[in-house]
């Protein structure tokens, strides 16, 4: 299972979509668009996990696909 995580950057100026909590494979100013391109990405790669998380660093939601 691929694990995606969608973190906010040190500032939370912009999120990052990391695969693996590897180094971040995009850069987003919205949350939004990180969590969308994340599922989607998920999708795409069945099967997924991604896992948000808040400005300090605390899970608030995990989806699976």
């Amino acid at each position: 299972m691929y694990k995606y995580s969608v973190t906010p950057n040190k500032d939370v100026t912009a999120w990052y979509v990391k695969l693996e909590d590897v180094a971040p494979t995009n850069e987003y100013a919205a949350k939004d668009d990180a969590i969308e391109k994340a599922e989607q990405i998920a999708k795409e790669n069945k099967p997924s996990k991604v896992t948000i998380l808040d400005k300090y660093h605390q899970v608030v939601e995990e989806k699976i696909f």
